[in-house]
């Protein structure tokens, strides 16, 4: 990094239903584009950020992490105040700091958490329509954290892969997935090392099937083996999908979030 520029960290929540994703996409509103449009009215010059995870069109953040460079010195309290004055009502920028070291929000990530949220009930919702998906069948969501149970650890995830995803490698280390009901949503906890295109909603796409009694709890252990995406369910809607936080080693000073506590002492060895 230029002994010039600052590195900036900041943590972002989203509402993600009006946007065509996070990243910066020519003539579509995107997320990337809001923030940095609002971060260089402050500074006054152009700033360009960089995130831990990008999300689709339609999928929200609990807590992303960004980070930018900049040249000049704001006081932290106007990154923070002064950039979501500028921001859409649906983002907010929810707290900053400088970075330390050679902190980077997607290269420094040890583990990433997503929740996705299922309205289980036999109406839709006029609340909650942009916010979990609507399934009107009754889930079983012990067998779907039964069968989740078999994701666990690394393994080759090509079945749960979009078919367009250009990752280098189909294999992540799944650190834990916890399916659970709370009165007529369903929800599914899922934290790994780093997640393939449309490998979360076409893993709740499955665990939904099975939940519905469509396939069997060991239906996910097959799809592992049989690495084949046109073997497994649709993917599931992006409405119930939420980034909900970021792990970085602690030498970084970021706070975790809470759920993190699940992780091994060692879980930078998975990085």
């Amino acid at each position: 990094m230029n002994d010039e520029m600052t590195r900036i960290v900041l943590g972002i929540e989203y509402d993600g239903t009006a946007y065509a994703g996070w990243q910066w996409q020519a003539g579509k509103r995107t997320l990337q584009a809001e923030l940095q449009t609002a971060l260089s009215k402050i500074a006054d010059q152009p700033i360009t950020v960089h995130c831990a995870g990008r999300t689709d069109a339609g999928v929200h953040a609990l807590e992303q992490v960004v980070h930018f460079d900049c040249a000049v010195q704001r006081d932290l309290k106007a990154w923070l105040m002064g950039g979501n004055s500028q921001l859409p009502d649906d983002i907010r920028i929810t707290w900053v700091k400088p970075a330390i070291a050679d902190f980077h929000a997607r290269y420094s990530v040890i583990a990433r958490f997503y929740r996705y949220v299922i309205l289980n009930r036999p109406m839709k919702s006029a609340l909650l329509r942009t916010q979990a998906t609507w399934c009107y069948q009754p889930l079983d969501a012990d067998k779907m954290h039964a069968a989740a149970q078999h994701l666990i650890g690394e393994h080759d995830f090509s079945s749960f892969r979009a078919q367009g995803c250009q990752s280098h490698s189909p294999n992540r280390f799944m650190h834990f997935i916890d399916v659970y009901r709370q009165d007529e949503r369903v929800i599914i906890d899922i934290c790994a090392n780093a997640f393939l295109h449309h490998m979360v909603r076409n893993i709740a796409g499955v665990l939904m099937s099975i939940g519905m009694g469509k396939a069997t709890v060991d239906w996910t252990a097959q799809l592992l083996e049989i690495k084949d995406r046109s073997q497994a369910a649709a993917t599931a809607p992006p409405f119930g999908l939420h980034l909900g936080g970021v792990y970085y080693p602690e030498h970084y000073g970021i706070a975790r979030h809470t759920v993190f506590a699940k992780l091994p002492d060692d879980a930078k060895r998975f990085d």
